[in-house]
C-alpha cells in the first residue's frame, strides 16, 4: 500500500480546534439531518436479520469497548458517538487525522494488515471491527479476544452495508440506516447540481506507473454520481470487487487524459510526475491536479464519504460548488 504522510501544519493548537468543529458539524450533518427519519424506524425486531461479510450473524450488543481495525471502522464508530478504545490504520498517521477530538483517547494498533495483537488484547474489547481481507489470516485469534465482524468495504454498496451492520451490531441499526439515507440524499442533492462534461482520474503510488481506480471503487463511484467520467473505467471483472484498480503507464495515461487528477497523498517523491510524459497532460497543464487527504483512499465511513464527495463536487465544479470549509491538514491542494 502507499504511505499517506504530511507533516502537522503550523499554528496546530488553532487546526485542531477547527477539526474538532469539522467533526461536530459533520455529525451533525449525518445524524440531524435524518431525526424524523430516526424516529419513525421500527426496532431491529421488525427487520430482516444480517451477516457481515464473514457470514457471521451481527447480533445487537449494549458495549462501551469497541476496537477498530481499519479507518472505515473507526470512522463508522464516531458518527454514531462510540470513542474506539484502539484503532489500526494506513501509512504513517497512527490514527486516522481527519477525525480529531473522537479518537482523543484512542490508541494507535499499527498498520491494518499487522495489527498489534498484543495491544489489542490489553485493551480488552467487547467487540471488534475490521475489514475482512486484512483480518481474515487472524480471525481465530481475533475471535479469541471478542466478538468479531468483518467487512469488505470497496464499493458505495459496501459502505452502505457496512455503515448499517455495524450500527446494527452497537444496538444502532436505525441511526446506521438513517446515516445512509441522509447520504444517498446529499450524494443525489449535488449530482442534480453538477454540470457533468469533465473527466477525471484517481491515482495512487509513487513509482514509475501509479494505480488507479476502476468505477466501482468508492470514491471512483462519486465521480459518476456527480456526472464526471472515470477515465480509469470499469472493471474487467465488475462481479468481483477485487481487482480495484490497476496500474497505469504514463503513455497510457497520456491517452486517457482527464480533465482533473486526483492523487492520494504519500509520503514519497512521486517518480511518474518526473516522466517526460507528465507536463503533457490536459490536467498539469491547466493547473487540475489535486492532491487529496488520505481518507479518499479508504472512504466508507460515513464523515469520510461526506468530507469527499463535499470536496470532489467543488474540485470538479468550481463555478458550481462553493468550497466546503476543511482544516489544511486535510484539505486537498494543488500539485505540487
Amino acid at each position: 500500500m502507499a504511505c499517506e504522510c504530511f507533516p502537522r501544519p503550523p499554528r496546530a493548537r488553532r487546526r485542531a480546534s477547527c477539526r474538532r468543529r469539522l467533526i461536530a458539524l459533520g455529525l451533525a450533518l449525518l445524524v440531524g439531518t435524518s431525526q424524523g427519519a430516526l424516529a419513525e424506524a421500527p426496532d431491529d425486531g421488525d427487520r430482516p436479520s444480517l451477516r457481515d461479510d464473514r457470514g457471521t450473524p451481527i447480533e445487537a450488543r449494549t458495549v462501551e469497548r469497541v476496537a477498530a481495525i481499519s479507518t472505515f471502522a473507526a470512522d463508522t464508530l464516531a458518527a454514531l458517538g462510540v470513542a474506539p478504545v484502539g484503532a489500526s490504520t494506513f501509512g504513517s498517521e497512527p490514527l486516522p487525522r481527519y477525525l480529531g477530538a473522537p479518537l482523543a483517547d484512542t490508541r494507535s494498533l499499527g498498520q491494518r494488515a499487522s495489527t498489534n495483537l498484543e495491544l489489542l488484547t490489553e485493551l480488552d474489547p467487547e467487540l471488534i471491527i475490521g475489514i475482512h481481507r486484512y483480518t481474515e489470516p487472524h480471525a481465530r485469534q481475533l475471535e479469541a479476544i471478542a466478538p468479531f465482524h468483518a467487512f469488505d468495504v470497496v464499493s458505495l454498496e459496501d459502505s452502505r452495508r457496512a455503515v448499517t451492520g455495524i450500527a446494527a451490531a452497537l444496538g444502532k441499526r436505525a441511526e446506521g440506516e438513517a446515516m445512509n439515507r441522509a447520504f444517498d440524499e446529499r450524494l443525489a442533492e449535488l449530482g442534480e447540481q453538477a454540470p457533468g462534461g469533465v473527466s477525471a482520474i484517481l491515482l495512487t503510488g509513487a513509482g514509475e506507473a501509479p494505480f488507479a481506480y476502476y468505477d466501482h471503487f468508492l470514491t471512483a463511484t462519486l465521480l459518476e454520481r456527480l456526472k464526471a467520467t472515470n477515465a480509469a473505467g470499469p472493471s474487467p471483472a465488475p462481479e468481483r470487487n477485487i481487482p480495484f484498480g490497476y496500474s497505469i503507464s504514463l503513455e497510457r495515461l497520456l491517452a486517457l487524459d482527464p480533465d482533473v487528477i486526483f492523487l492520494f497523498r504519500t509520503g514519497s517523491e512521486r517518480a511518474f510526475a518526473n516522466n517526460p510524459v507528465w507536463p503533457y497532460l490536459e490536467a498539469v497543464r491547466n493547473g487540475r491536479v489535486y492532491e487529496v487527504g488520505p481518507h479518499w483512499k479508504e472512504g466508507g465511513g460515513p464523515i469520510a464519504r461526506r468530507l469527499i464527495v463535499d470536496e470532489m463536487a467543488w474540485r470538479l465544479y468550481p463555478e458550481t460548488f462553493e468550497r466546503p470549509e476543511l482544516p489544511d491538514a486535510i484539505a486537498s491542494h494543488p500539485y505540487p
